[in-house]
Protein backbone atom coordinates (compact mmCIF):
# COMPACT_ATOMS: atom_id res chain seq x y z
CA UNK A 1 0.00 0.00 0.00
CA UNK A 2 2.82 2.38 0.87
CA UNK A 3 4.43 1.72 -2.47
CA UNK A 4 1.20 2.38 -4.23
CA UNK A 5 0.62 5.64 -2.36
CA UNK A 6 4.18 6.83 -3.23
CA UNK A 7 3.62 6.08 -6.84
CA UNK A 8 0.40 8.01 -6.79
CA UNK A 9 2.18 10.95 -5.08
CA UNK A 10 5.00 10.90 -7.62
CA UNK A 11 2.50 10.83 -10.46
CA UNK A 12 0.69 13.75 -8.90
CA UNK A 13 3.98 15.74 -8.55
CA UNK A 14 4.90 14.97 -12.15
CA UNK A 15 1.49 16.11 -13.32
CA UNK A 16 1.85 19.29 -11.26
CA UNK A 17 5.33 19.86 -12.73
CA UNK A 18 3.95 19.55 -16.23
CA UNK A 19 1.27 22.05 -15.39
CA UNK A 20 3.64 24.55 -13.72
CA UNK A 21 6.67 23.94 -15.94
CA UNK A 22 8.93 23.16 -12.93
CA UNK A 23 11.26 20.16 -12.90
CA UNK A 24 10.81 18.41 -9.52
CA UNK A 25 14.34 16.96 -9.72
CA UNK A 26 15.95 20.43 -9.68
CA UNK A 27 16.41 22.67 -6.62
CA UNK A 28 13.74 25.22 -5.95
CA UNK A 29 16.12 28.15 -6.52
CA UNK A 30 17.48 26.81 -9.82
CA UNK A 31 17.50 29.38 -12.65
CA UNK A 32 18.01 28.20 -16.22
CA UNK A 33 17.83 31.74 -17.63
CA UNK A 34 14.21 31.47 -18.75
CA UNK A 35 12.67 33.12 -15.72
CA UNK A 36 13.23 36.62 -17.12
CA UNK A 37 15.25 39.66 -16.01
CA UNK A 38 13.52 39.82 -12.65
CA UNK A 39 15.04 36.49 -11.60
CA UNK A 40 18.57 37.16 -12.97
CA UNK A 41 21.54 37.61 -10.66
CA UNK A 42 22.39 41.24 -9.96
CA UNK A 43 26.15 41.87 -9.67
CA UNK A 44 27.25 44.36 -7.01
CA UNK A 45 28.31 47.78 -8.17
CA UNK A 46 32.03 48.44 -8.30
CA UNK A 47 33.38 51.46 -6.50
CA UNK A 48 36.57 53.36 -7.38
CA UNK A 49 38.72 51.06 -5.26
CA UNK A 50 37.24 47.94 -6.84
CA UNK A 51 37.77 49.36 -10.34
CA UNK A 52 41.40 50.14 -9.49
CA UNK A 53 41.89 46.62 -8.18
CA UNK A 54 40.33 45.20 -11.34
CA UNK A 55 42.54 47.38 -13.58
CA UNK A 56 45.63 46.40 -11.62
CA UNK A 57 44.87 42.69 -11.98
CA UNK A 58 44.34 43.09 -15.70
CA UNK A 59 47.55 45.09 -16.11
CA UNK A 60 49.66 42.63 -14.11
CA UNK A 61 48.47 39.52 -15.92
CA UNK A 62 50.97 37.68 -18.06
CA UNK A 63 48.65 37.97 -21.05
CA UNK A 64 48.78 41.76 -20.79
CA UNK A 65 52.56 41.70 -20.42
CA UNK A 66 52.92 39.66 -23.60
CA UNK A 67 50.51 41.98 -25.43
CA UNK A 68 52.50 45.04 -24.32
CA UNK A 69 55.74 43.37 -25.41
CA UNK A 70 54.22 42.79 -28.85
CA UNK A 71 53.00 46.40 -28.98
CA UNK A 72 56.48 47.64 -28.05
CA UNK A 73 57.97 45.67 -30.95
CA UNK A 74 55.36 47.08 -33.33
CA UNK A 75 55.86 50.62 -32.00
CA UNK A 76 59.59 50.37 -32.76
CA UNK A 77 58.94 49.69 -36.46
CA UNK A 78 58.51 53.36 -37.50
CA UNK A 79 61.98 54.07 -36.11
CA UNK A 80 63.44 51.95 -38.90
CA UNK A 81 61.21 53.37 -41.65
CA UNK A 82 61.92 57.08 -41.24
CA UNK A 83 65.16 58.78 -40.11
CA UNK A 84 65.49 59.65 -36.43
CA UNK A 85 66.81 62.92 -35.05
CA UNK A 86 68.84 61.03 -32.46
CA UNK A 87 70.85 59.05 -35.02
CA UNK A 88 70.44 60.73 -38.41
CA UNK A 89 69.59 64.44 -38.08
CA UNK A 90 70.76 65.16 -41.61
CA UNK A 91 68.44 62.47 -42.89
CA UNK A 92 65.54 64.17 -41.13
CA UNK A 93 66.40 67.47 -42.82
CA UNK A 94 66.56 65.73 -46.18
CA UNK A 95 63.25 63.94 -45.51
CA UNK A 96 61.56 67.30 -44.86
CA UNK A 97 63.02 68.63 -48.12
CA UNK A 98 61.86 65.58 -50.10
CA UNK A 99 58.42 65.30 -48.46
CA UNK A 100 57.29 68.82 -47.50
CA UNK A 101 53.63 67.76 -47.07
CA UNK A 102 54.06 64.41 -45.33
CA UNK A 103 56.96 65.28 -43.01
CA UNK A 104 55.06 67.80 -40.79
CA UNK A 105 52.25 65.27 -40.33
CA UNK A 106 54.69 62.57 -39.26
CA UNK A 107 56.46 65.04 -37.00
CA UNK A 108 53.19 65.83 -35.22
CA UNK A 109 53.03 62.13 -34.28
CA UNK A 110 56.70 62.21 -33.14
CA UNK A 111 57.72 59.77 -35.87
CA UNK A 112 61.19 61.35 -36.07
CA UNK A 113 61.65 60.85 -32.30
CA UNK A 114 60.05 57.43 -31.93
CA UNK A 115 62.08 56.15 -29.01
CA UNK A 116 61.49 59.25 -26.89
CA UNK A 117 57.90 59.83 -27.97
CA UNK A 118 55.02 59.96 -25.51
CA UNK A 119 53.26 56.91 -26.95
CA UNK A 120 56.40 54.75 -27.06
CA UNK A 121 57.30 55.76 -23.50
CA UNK A 122 53.76 54.95 -22.34
CA UNK A 123 53.99 51.42 -23.73
CA UNK A 124 57.49 51.08 -22.27
CA UNK A 125 56.38 52.14 -18.77
CA UNK A 126 53.21 50.03 -18.82
CA UNK A 127 55.28 46.99 -19.81
CA UNK A 128 57.70 47.78 -17.00
CA UNK A 129 54.90 47.98 -14.41
CA UNK A 130 53.14 44.91 -15.81
CA UNK A 131 56.25 42.77 -15.63
CA UNK A 132 56.99 43.81 -12.04
CA UNK A 133 53.38 43.12 -11.08
CA UNK A 134 53.67 39.64 -12.63
CA UNK A 135 57.05 38.79 -11.16
CA UNK A 136 56.54 39.66 -7.49
CA UNK A 137 53.55 37.39 -6.71
CA UNK A 138 54.92 34.59 -8.89
CA UNK A 139 58.26 34.74 -7.10
CA UNK A 140 56.53 34.55 -3.73
CA UNK A 141 54.46 31.58 -4.86
CA UNK A 142 57.54 29.88 -6.31
CA UNK A 143 59.51 30.26 -3.08
CA UNK A 144 56.62 28.76 -1.13
CA UNK A 145 56.46 25.84 -3.57
CA UNK A 146 60.20 25.21 -3.17
CA UNK A 147 59.78 24.91 0.61
CA UNK A 148 56.65 22.76 0.40
CA UNK A 149 56.73 18.96 0.66
CA UNK A 150 55.97 16.90 -2.43
CA UNK A 151 52.27 15.99 -2.51
CA UNK A 152 50.93 12.79 -1.05
CA UNK A 153 50.78 9.72 -3.20
CA UNK A 154 47.39 9.37 -4.95
CA UNK A 155 45.29 6.40 -3.85
CA UNK A 156 44.84 5.02 -7.37
CA UNK A 157 47.98 5.49 -9.46
CA UNK A 158 46.56 3.31 -12.21
CA UNK A 159 44.26 6.12 -13.24
CA UNK A 160 47.19 8.18 -14.45
CA UNK A 161 48.17 7.90 -18.12
CA UNK A 162 51.88 7.41 -17.37
CA UNK A 163 51.57 4.23 -15.33
CA UNK A 164 53.36 0.90 -15.12
CA UNK A 165 53.92 -1.77 -12.50
CA UNK A 166 56.52 -4.40 -11.65
CA UNK A 167 56.27 -7.44 -9.43
CA UNK A 168 59.07 -7.99 -6.95
CA UNK A 169 61.14 -11.10 -7.62
CA UNK A 170 60.61 -13.89 -5.11
CA UNK A 171 57.62 -14.42 -2.92
CA UNK A 172 57.29 -13.54 0.71
CA UNK A 173 56.57 -16.32 3.21
CA UNK A 174 54.39 -14.17 5.41
CA UNK A 175 53.01 -10.66 5.79
CA UNK A 176 56.06 -9.50 7.74
CA UNK A 177 58.41 -10.53 4.94
CA UNK A 178 56.18 -8.85 2.37
CA UNK A 179 56.20 -5.61 4.36
CA UNK A 180 59.99 -5.76 4.65
CA UNK A 181 60.37 -6.31 0.91
CA UNK A 182 58.04 -3.40 0.19
CA UNK A 183 59.92 -1.09 2.56
CA UNK A 184 63.25 -2.06 1.01
CA UNK A 185 61.92 -1.42 -2.50
CA UNK A 186 60.55 1.98 -1.54
CA UNK A 187 63.83 2.94 0.15
CA UNK A 188 65.82 2.03 -2.95
CA UNK A 189 63.34 3.90 -5.16
CA UNK A 190 63.76 6.97 -2.95
CA UNK A 191 67.53 6.76 -3.36
CA UNK A 192 67.28 6.37 -7.13
CA UNK A 193 64.91 9.33 -7.43
CA UNK A 194 67.25 11.54 -5.40
CA UNK A 195 70.11 10.61 -7.71
CA UNK A 196 67.90 11.59 -10.67
CA UNK A 197 67.45 15.09 -9.21
CA UNK A 198 64.02 14.67 -7.64
CA UNK A 199 62.88 16.07 -4.31
CA UNK A 200 61.45 13.09 -2.45
CA UNK A 201 59.15 12.52 0.49
CA UNK A 202 58.26 9.20 2.10
CA UNK A 203 54.65 8.42 2.94
CA UNK A 204 52.93 5.50 4.66
CA UNK A 205 49.20 5.59 4.02
CA UNK A 206 47.23 2.83 5.79
CA UNK A 207 50.26 0.60 5.91
CA UNK A 208 51.08 1.06 2.20
CA UNK A 209 54.61 2.57 1.82
CA UNK A 210 55.25 4.95 -1.04
CA UNK A 211 57.56 7.71 -2.16
CA UNK A 212 56.48 10.96 -3.77
CA UNK A 213 58.99 12.85 -5.89
CA UNK A 214 58.98 15.97 -8.00
CA UNK A 215 61.45 17.83 -10.14
CA UNK A 216 61.55 20.62 -12.73
CA UNK A 217 61.26 23.67 -10.50
CA UNK A 218 64.09 25.07 -12.59
CA UNK A 219 61.47 25.52 -15.30
CA UNK A 220 59.61 28.10 -13.24
CA UNK A 221 62.92 29.50 -11.98
CA UNK A 222 64.01 30.01 -15.58
CA UNK A 223 60.69 31.65 -16.38
CA UNK A 224 61.13 34.09 -13.49
CA UNK A 225 64.77 34.72 -14.43
CA UNK A 226 63.65 35.48 -17.99
CA UNK A 227 61.07 38.06 -16.92
CA UNK A 228 63.27 39.55 -14.20
CA UNK A 229 66.15 39.92 -16.65
CA UNK A 230 63.75 41.55 -19.11
CA UNK A 231 62.94 44.13 -16.45
CA UNK A 232 66.69 44.48 -15.86
CA UNK A 233 67.21 45.25 -19.54
CA UNK A 234 64.48 47.89 -19.43
CA UNK A 235 66.04 49.49 -16.33
CA UNK A 236 69.61 49.45 -17.62
CA UNK A 237 68.56 50.81 -21.02
CA UNK A 238 66.79 53.65 -19.23
CA UNK A 239 69.87 54.33 -17.09
CA UNK A 240 72.14 54.18 -20.13
CA UNK A 241 69.88 56.58 -21.99
CA UNK A 242 69.90 58.97 -19.04
CA UNK A 243 73.66 59.09 -18.48
CA UNK A 244 74.89 58.38 -22.02
CA UNK A 245 75.07 60.43 -25.18
CA UNK A 246 75.18 60.09 -28.93
CA UNK A 247 76.92 62.53 -31.26
CA UNK A 248 77.60 62.68 -34.97
CA UNK A 249 80.53 64.19 -36.82
CA UNK A 250 81.54 64.29 -40.48
CA UNK A 251 85.31 64.18 -40.96
CA UNK A 252 87.15 64.70 -44.26
CA UNK A 253 90.35 62.82 -44.98
CA UNK A 254 93.25 64.59 -43.31
CA UNK A 255 91.04 66.43 -40.84
CA UNK A 256 90.57 65.81 -37.12
CA UNK A 257 87.85 65.82 -34.53
CA UNK A 258 88.31 66.54 -30.82
CA UNK A 259 85.90 64.95 -28.35
CA UNK A 260 84.39 68.15 -27.01
CA UNK A 261 80.77 69.24 -27.02
CA UNK A 262 81.33 72.09 -29.48
CA UNK A 263 83.07 69.84 -32.02
CA UNK A 264 80.04 67.67 -32.81
CA UNK A 265 77.82 68.36 -35.80
CA UNK A 266 74.87 67.11 -33.76
CA UNK A 267 74.74 65.98 -30.16
CA UNK A 268 72.02 64.18 -28.20
CA UNK A 269 72.79 63.97 -24.48
CA UNK A 270 70.89 61.96 -21.91
CA UNK A 271 68.79 63.64 -19.28
CA UNK A 272 71.51 63.28 -16.64
CA UNK A 273 74.54 63.71 -18.89
CA UNK A 274 77.37 66.00 -17.77
CA UNK A 275 79.62 67.27 -20.57
CA UNK A 276 82.44 67.59 -18.05
CA UNK A 277 82.78 63.81 -18.14
CA UNK A 278 83.82 63.78 -21.82
CA UNK A 279 87.27 62.25 -22.11
CA UNK A 280 89.44 64.52 -24.28
CA UNK A 281 90.92 62.74 -27.28
CA UNK A 282 91.52 63.54 -30.95
CA UNK A 283 90.34 61.39 -33.85
CA UNK A 284 92.05 61.97 -37.22
CA UNK A 285 90.76 60.39 -40.42
CA UNK A 286 93.94 59.44 -42.27
CA UNK A 287 92.31 57.64 -45.19
CA UNK A 288 89.05 56.01 -46.20
CA UNK A 289 89.34 52.89 -48.35
CA UNK A 290 86.37 51.83 -50.44
CA UNK A 291 86.24 48.55 -52.35
CA UNK A 292 83.64 48.05 -55.08
CA UNK A 293 82.63 45.03 -57.13
CA UNK A 294 84.40 45.06 -60.51
CA UNK A 295 84.20 41.45 -61.74
CA UNK A 296 80.53 40.52 -61.46
CA UNK A 297 78.75 42.53 -64.13
CA UNK A 298 75.36 41.94 -62.48
CA UNK A 299 76.59 43.68 -59.31
CA UNK A 300 79.04 46.12 -60.83
CA UNK A 301 79.77 49.00 -58.47
CA UNK A 302 78.21 47.39 -55.41
CA UNK A 303 80.20 48.25 -52.24
CA UNK A 304 82.16 45.36 -50.79
CA UNK A 305 84.04 46.98 -47.93
CA UNK A 306 84.64 50.37 -46.30
CA UNK A 307 87.57 50.91 -43.96
CA UNK A 308 88.37 54.16 -42.18
CA UNK A 309 92.02 54.35 -41.12
CA UNK A 310 92.14 56.68 -38.11
CA UNK A 311 94.63 57.86 -35.52
CA UNK A 312 93.58 58.26 -31.90
CA UNK A 313 95.53 60.72 -29.71
CA UNK A 314 94.53 60.72 -26.06
CA UNK A 315 95.79 60.51 -22.48
CA UNK A 316 97.29 57.06 -23.20
CA UNK A 317 99.26 58.21 -26.24
CA UNK A 318 98.73 57.83 -29.97
CA UNK A 319 97.49 54.71 -31.76
CA UNK A 320 96.40 53.82 -35.29
CA UNK A 321 93.10 52.00 -35.62
CA UNK A 322 90.67 50.81 -38.31
CA UNK A 323 86.92 51.36 -38.23
CA UNK A 324 84.56 49.31 -40.39
CA UNK A 325 80.81 49.43 -40.85
CA UNK A 326 80.15 46.49 -38.52
CA UNK A 327 83.35 46.80 -36.50
CA UNK A 328 83.17 49.90 -34.27
CA UNK A 329 86.13 51.39 -32.47
CA UNK A 330 86.01 51.45 -28.67
CA UNK A 331 88.25 54.05 -27.09
CA UNK A 332 88.04 56.06 -23.85
CA UNK A 333 84.54 54.90 -22.97
CA UNK A 334 83.00 55.67 -26.36
CA UNK A 335 82.02 53.51 -29.31
CA UNK A 336 82.86 55.07 -32.67
CA UNK A 337 80.71 53.73 -35.54
CA UNK A 338 81.27 54.29 -39.24
CA UNK A 339 77.86 55.29 -40.57
CA UNK A 340 78.40 56.56 -44.10
CA UNK A 341 80.83 58.12 -46.51
CA UNK A 342 81.03 60.19 -49.65
CA UNK A 343 83.12 62.74 -51.48
CA UNK A 344 84.22 66.18 -50.32
CA UNK A 345 85.36 68.19 -53.37
CA UNK A 346 87.82 70.93 -52.51
CA UNK A 347 86.40 74.27 -53.69
CA UNK A 348 88.54 77.40 -53.88
CA UNK A 349 87.01 80.84 -54.57
CA UNK A 350 89.17 83.86 -55.45
CA UNK A 351 88.18 87.49 -55.74
CA UNK A 352 88.81 89.46 -58.96
CA UNK A 353 92.36 90.26 -57.73
CA UNK A 354 93.18 86.56 -57.34
CA UNK A 355 93.15 86.52 -53.55
CA UNK A 356 91.78 83.33 -51.99
CA UNK A 357 88.70 84.18 -49.96
CA UNK A 358 87.31 80.68 -49.54
CA UNK A 359 88.81 77.19 -49.71
CA UNK A 360 87.47 74.06 -48.12
CA UNK A 361 86.72 70.41 -48.75
CA UNK A 362 82.92 70.44 -48.70
CA UNK A 363 81.09 67.16 -47.98
CA UNK A 364 78.54 66.34 -50.69
CA UNK A 365 75.65 64.12 -49.59
CA UNK A 366 75.19 60.97 -51.74
CA UNK A 367 71.82 60.61 -53.43
CA UNK A 368 72.10 57.13 -54.92
CA UNK A 369 74.24 53.99 -54.90
CA UNK A 370 76.61 55.46 -57.51
CA UNK A 371 77.28 58.44 -55.22
CA UNK A 372 75.68 61.14 -57.29
CA UNK A 373 75.98 63.82 -54.61
CA UNK A 374 74.65 67.26 -53.72
CA UNK A 375 76.51 69.92 -51.75
CA UNK A 376 76.24 73.57 -50.82
CA UNK A 377 79.02 76.20 -50.80
CA UNK A 378 78.44 79.51 -49.01
CA UNK A 379 80.80 82.48 -49.42
CA UNK A 380 79.61 85.23 -47.03
CA UNK A 381 82.65 87.55 -47.19
CA UNK A 382 85.36 88.77 -49.56
CA UNK A 383 83.27 89.58 -52.65
CA UNK A 384 81.09 92.51 -53.61
CA UNK A 385 78.07 90.46 -52.56
CA UNK A 386 77.39 87.16 -50.83
CA UNK A 387 77.20 84.14 -53.09
CA UNK A 388 75.98 80.60 -52.65
CA UNK A 389 76.47 77.60 -54.90
CA UNK A 390 74.47 74.39 -55.16
CA UNK A 391 76.75 71.72 -56.55
CA UNK A 392 76.22 68.30 -58.09
CA UNK A 393 79.15 65.88 -58.07
CA UNK A 394 79.34 62.85 -60.38
CA UNK A 395 82.23 60.42 -59.60
CA UNK A 396 81.78 58.80 -63.02
CA UNK A 397 79.84 61.27 -65.12
CA UNK A 398 77.55 60.04 -67.87
CA UNK A 399 74.86 61.79 -69.94
CA UNK A 400 71.32 60.46 -70.10
CA UNK A 401 69.14 60.58 -73.19
CA UNK A 402 67.39 63.64 -71.71
CA UNK A 403 70.68 65.50 -71.50
CA UNK A 404 70.84 65.31 -67.70
CA UNK A 405 73.98 64.12 -65.98
CA UNK A 406 74.24 61.07 -63.74
CA UNK A 407 76.92 58.84 -62.21
CA UNK A 408 77.25 55.26 -63.43
CA UNK A 409 79.94 54.07 -61.01
CA UNK A 410 80.74 55.13 -57.42
CA UNK A 411 84.51 55.38 -57.80
CA UNK A 412 86.49 58.25 -59.37
CA UNK A 413 86.68 57.33 -63.05
CA UNK A 414 85.46 60.53 -64.73
CA UNK A 415 84.63 63.04 -61.93
CA UNK A 416 82.63 66.12 -62.88
CA UNK A 417 81.37 68.94 -60.67
CA UNK A 418 78.54 71.27 -61.73
CA UNK A 419 77.59 74.43 -59.83
CA UNK A 420 74.54 76.65 -59.90
CA UNK A 421 75.57 80.08 -58.62
CA UNK A 422 73.31 82.42 -56.60
CA UNK A 423 74.00 85.92 -55.32
CA UNK A 424 72.26 87.86 -52.58
CA UNK A 425 71.56 87.48 -48.88
CA UNK A 426 72.56 84.08 -47.45
CA UNK A 427 70.38 84.77 -44.42
CA UNK A 428 73.16 84.20 -41.89
CA UNK A 429 73.93 87.77 -40.81
CA UNK A 430 70.98 87.93 -38.41
CA UNK A 431 72.32 85.02 -36.37
CA UNK A 432 69.64 82.57 -37.45
CA UNK A 433 71.13 79.05 -37.55
CA UNK A 434 71.18 77.56 -41.05
CA UNK A 435 71.94 74.06 -42.21
CA UNK A 436 75.26 73.76 -44.03
CA UNK A 437 73.59 71.27 -46.38
CA UNK A 438 70.83 73.62 -47.52
CA UNK A 439 70.77 76.96 -49.32
CA UNK A 440 67.79 79.27 -48.88
CA UNK A 441 67.45 80.85 -52.32
CA UNK A 442 64.26 82.78 -51.58
CA UNK A 443 66.17 86.07 -51.23
CA UNK A 444 68.84 85.38 -53.84
CA UNK A 445 69.24 85.78 -57.58
CA UNK A 446 70.20 82.76 -59.66
CA UNK A 447 73.14 83.52 -61.96
CA UNK A 448 73.72 80.16 -63.68
CA UNK A 449 71.65 77.11 -64.54
CA UNK A 450 67.89 76.70 -64.61
CA UNK A 451 66.04 79.36 -66.60
CA UNK A 452 68.84 81.94 -66.49
CA UNK A 453 70.05 81.10 -69.98
CA UNK A 454 73.58 80.72 -68.61
CA UNK A 455 75.07 77.23 -68.43
CA UNK A 456 75.93 75.84 -65.03
CA UNK A 457 79.57 75.94 -64.03
CA UNK A 458 81.15 72.61 -65.02
CA UNK A 459 84.56 71.59 -63.67
CA UNK A 460 86.86 68.61 -63.45
CA UNK A 461 89.61 68.23 -60.83
CA UNK A 462 92.29 70.90 -61.34
CA UNK A 463 90.09 73.17 -63.48
CA UNK A 464 88.85 76.67 -62.69
CA UNK A 465 86.53 79.19 -64.32
CA UNK A 466 85.26 82.72 -63.83
CA UNK A 467 82.14 83.46 -61.84
CA UNK A 468 79.33 85.47 -63.49
CA UNK A 469 79.26 89.26 -63.22
CA UNK A 470 83.01 89.40 -62.69
CA UNK A 471 82.69 88.26 -59.09
CA UNK A 472 85.91 86.24 -59.26
CA UNK A 473 86.89 82.67 -60.02
CA UNK A 474 86.03 79.24 -58.67
CA UNK A 475 88.37 76.23 -58.81
CA UNK A 476 87.81 72.53 -58.35
CA UNK A 477 91.12 71.87 -56.59
CA UNK A 478 92.76 68.46 -56.43
CA UNK A 479 93.45 66.71 -53.14
CA UNK A 480 97.18 66.44 -53.94
CA UNK A 481 99.07 69.15 -55.80
CA UNK A 482 100.77 66.65 -58.10
CA UNK A 483 97.54 64.94 -59.17
CA UNK A 484 97.29 65.38 -62.93
CA UNK A 485 96.41 63.58 -66.13
CA UNK A 486 93.64 61.02 -66.30
CA UNK A 487 94.40 59.40 -62.92
CA UNK A 488 91.70 60.80 -60.64
CA UNK A 489 92.03 58.14 -57.91
CA UNK A 490 93.40 60.63 -55.35
CA UNK A 491 92.05 63.84 -56.77
CA UNK A 492 88.95 64.21 -54.56
CA UNK A 493 89.10 63.58 -50.82
CA UNK A 494 86.44 61.44 -49.19
CA UNK A 495 84.60 62.04 -45.96
CA UNK A 496 83.32 59.63 -43.32
CA UNK A 497 80.33 60.09 -41.06
CA UNK A 498 80.99 58.84 -37.53
CA UNK A 499 78.58 58.22 -34.70
CA UNK A 500 80.19 58.53 -31.27
CA UNK A 501 78.14 56.70 -28.68
CA UNK A 502 78.58 56.38 -24.94
CA UNK A 503 76.40 53.98 -22.95
CA UNK A 504 77.48 53.14 -19.37
CA UNK A 505 74.98 50.28 -19.19
CA UNK A 506 76.36 48.16 -22.05
CA UNK A 507 77.93 45.51 -19.79
CA UNK A 508 74.77 45.17 -17.72
CA UNK A 509 72.63 44.91 -20.82
CA UNK A 510 74.84 42.04 -21.98
CA UNK A 511 74.56 40.32 -18.57
CA UNK A 512 70.78 40.60 -18.54
CA UNK A 513 70.58 39.49 -22.18
CA UNK A 514 72.50 36.33 -21.31
CA UNK A 515 70.20 35.77 -18.33
CA UNK A 516 67.20 36.16 -20.64
CA UNK A 517 68.63 33.51 -22.97
CA UNK A 518 69.48 31.16 -20.09
CA UNK A 519 66.08 31.58 -18.45
CA UNK A 520 64.32 30.99 -21.77
CA UNK A 521 66.27 27.77 -22.37
CA UNK A 522 65.44 26.51 -18.87
CA UNK A 523 61.74 27.30 -19.25
CA UNK A 524 61.63 25.55 -22.64
CA UNK A 525 63.67 22.41 -22.05
CA UNK A 526 63.32 21.54 -18.35
CA UNK A 527 60.18 19.39 -17.81
CA UNK A 528 58.10 19.78 -14.65
CA UNK A 529 57.32 16.24 -13.41
CA UNK A 530 55.98 14.38 -10.44
CA UNK A 531 56.61 10.69 -9.93
CA UNK A 532 55.29 8.22 -7.43
CA UNK A 533 56.33 4.70 -6.46
CA UNK A 534 54.02 2.64 -4.30
CA UNK A 535 54.54 -0.88 -2.93
CA UNK A 536 51.19 -2.70 -2.85
CA UNK A 537 50.76 -6.12 -1.29
CA UNK A 538 48.13 -8.09 -3.15
CA UNK A 539 45.74 -10.52 -1.42
CA UNK A 540 47.78 -13.48 -2.69
CA UNK A 541 50.89 -12.14 -0.97
CA UNK A 542 52.60 -10.74 -4.05
CA UNK A 543 54.30 -7.34 -3.70
CA UNK A 544 53.69 -5.16 -6.73
CA UNK A 545 55.49 -1.87 -7.31
CA UNK A 546 53.31 0.75 -8.98
CA UNK A 547 55.05 3.55 -10.89
CA UNK A 548 53.22 6.62 -12.12
CA UNK A 549 54.08 10.09 -13.34
CA UNK A 550 52.31 13.38 -13.91
CA UNK A 551 53.53 16.39 -15.86
CA UNK A 552 52.57 20.01 -15.60
CA UNK A 553 51.81 20.88 -19.18
CA UNK A 554 52.65 18.92 -22.29
CA UNK A 555 55.43 16.36 -21.73
CA UNK A 556 55.60 13.73 -24.50
CA UNK A 557 58.52 12.00 -22.78
CA UNK A 558 56.74 11.34 -19.49
CA UNK A 559 55.54 7.79 -20.20
CA UNK A 560 58.98 6.79 -21.46
CA UNK A 561 60.60 8.33 -18.36
CA UNK A 562 58.31 6.30 -16.06
CA UNK A 563 59.04 3.10 -17.99
CA UNK A 564 62.78 3.70 -17.95
CA UNK A 565 62.81 4.39 -14.22
CA UNK A 566 60.77 1.25 -13.53
CA UNK A 567 63.16 -0.82 -15.66
CA UNK A 568 66.15 0.67 -13.86
CA UNK A 569 64.69 0.16 -10.43
CA UNK A 570 62.86 -3.18 -10.61
CA UNK A 571 64.00 -4.61 -13.91
CA UNK A 572 62.27 -4.75 -17.28
CA UNK A 573 58.72 -6.02 -17.62
CA UNK A 574 58.58 -9.70 -18.63
CA UNK A 575 57.63 -10.18 -22.25
CA UNK A 576 54.54 -12.23 -23.07
CA UNK A 577 56.62 -14.84 -24.97
CA UNK A 578 59.09 -15.42 -22.10
CA UNK A 579 58.84 -18.95 -20.66
CA UNK A 580 57.06 -19.18 -17.33
CA UNK A 581 59.06 -21.08 -14.73
CA UNK A 582 56.82 -23.32 -12.59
Amino acid sequence: MVSSRRSEAERADAASARDTGVDPLRPADYDDGTAGPAASVTAPKLGPLEWLRFAWRQLTSMRTALLLLLLLAIAAVPGSLVPQRSSDPNGVVQYFADNPDLAPVLDSFQMFDVYTSVWFSAIYLLLFVSLIGCIIPRTKHHLEALRARPPKTPARLSRLSAYTERELDGGADDAADAAADAETAIASASTELKKAGYRVERYDQRGVPSVSAERGYLRETGNLVFHTALVGVLVTVAIGGGFGFSGQRVIVEGQSFVNTLAAYDSFNPGRFFDDGRLTPYRLTLDELDAVYETENTDALGQPIDFTAHVTIDGPDGSAERDVKVNEPLYEYGTDVYLLGNGYAPTITVRDPDGEVIFTDSVPFLPQDANLTSIGVIKVPDGLDEQIGMVGFFYPTQSTLSTGAYTSTYPDLVFPVLTLNVYSGDLGIDDGTPRSVYQLDTSGMEQLTGGQTGVDSVELMPGESTELPNGLGTVEFATATPDAAGDDFSQSVPRFASFDVHHDPSQVWVLVFALLILGGLLLSLFVPRRRMWVKAVTRPDGRVVLEYAGLARGDDPGLERAVEEFADRHAGPRPRSDDPVVE
